[in-house]
């Protein structure tokens, strides 16, 4: 049965960033699409906590490794929904070894989930708003890392940069559907990708960053939320940064000893 409300998927939700961004859209009155890759029990929480707002949750498993037809994933919600108004790309992989060291299926399995999905599923997603007629959002999840390197991290640095500038250059093309394109750039966030939760964030506990603590993933989906909705309708092409003012000192860079 197709939805009467407003639709966003957003991918890997079943926890951190994805899940606290699902539930804030759920509060906004979104029917939510919510994709898992190995967490199915995460999943089906984020659906029950969604539900229980009040709002309409699917699931479905979304393998970003196994491209084009992983992508196909989004196909499906769209038509359980009937319909969709947002996509968040959320979903991505992280893998660090030296660049000396890189081995070429590291660096392009890296490319495939955070770069080469999130083209599938915009395609997808943003094929479905042209069709519809109404617009729409599309928010892709990058890093801080879009904008200055992870050291020995090539591949994931190289990756978040080229998802940058897919958002431009989706955001040129698609303003004239009235699709808006922005990202969201965070720094360090207590999620299960950097083996943290919200409960861990302590005062601080990062002094190299100015704010001295890692991020809530409230303080990223609330951002992302807003580019979802109405009110943000003068934003596109653009990426946010929110990083406790990491990029203000950048600590990272270690002379050799």
């Amino acid at each position: 049965m197709g939805s009467t409300n407003r639709v966003a998927i957003v991918t890997a939700s079943d926890s951190g960033i994805g899940k606290t961004t699902a539930l804030m859209l759920a509060e906004r009155g979104f029917d939510i699409g919510v994709t898992w890759h190995s967490d199915e029990e995460g999943a089906m929480k984020t659906c029950r906590e969604i539900e229980a707002r009040g709002q309409r949750a699917e699931a479905i498993q979304l393998d970003l490794s196994q491209l084009p037809d992983g992508a196909k994933a989004i196909e499906t919600l769209i038509e359980r929904f009937g319909r969709i108004d947002v996509l968040v790309n959320n979903a991505g992989a992280m893998t660090k070894a030296a660049f000396l060291d890189m081995e070429y299926d590291q660096w392009r399995s890296i490319f495939s989930v955070d770069v080469d999905g999130a083209f599938l599923c915009s395609q997808i997603a943003a094929r479905q708003m042209v069709k519809q007629g109404e617009g729409g959002r599309i928010v892709n999840i990058t890093s801080v890392h879009e904008h200055t390197p992870l050291p020995e991290a090539s591949a994931y640095t190289s990756a978040k940069h080229a998802l940058g500038g897919l958002t431009k250059s989706m955001a040129m093309e698609l303003v004239h559907h009235n699709i808006l394109v922005n990202a969201v750039a965070p720094g360090a966030i207590a999620t299960p990708m950097n083996n943290m939760d919200d409960s861990e964030v302590e005062p601080g506990s990062m002094p190299n960053i100015p704010l001295a603590r890692p991020g809530h993933t409230k303080e990223i989906a609330s951002l992302v939320a807003w580019l979802c909705d109405s009110d943000a309708s003068y934003a596109t092409g653009q990426s946010f940064i929110v990083d406790g003012g990491f990029m203000l000192g950048n600590p990272q860079f270690k002379p050799e000893q």
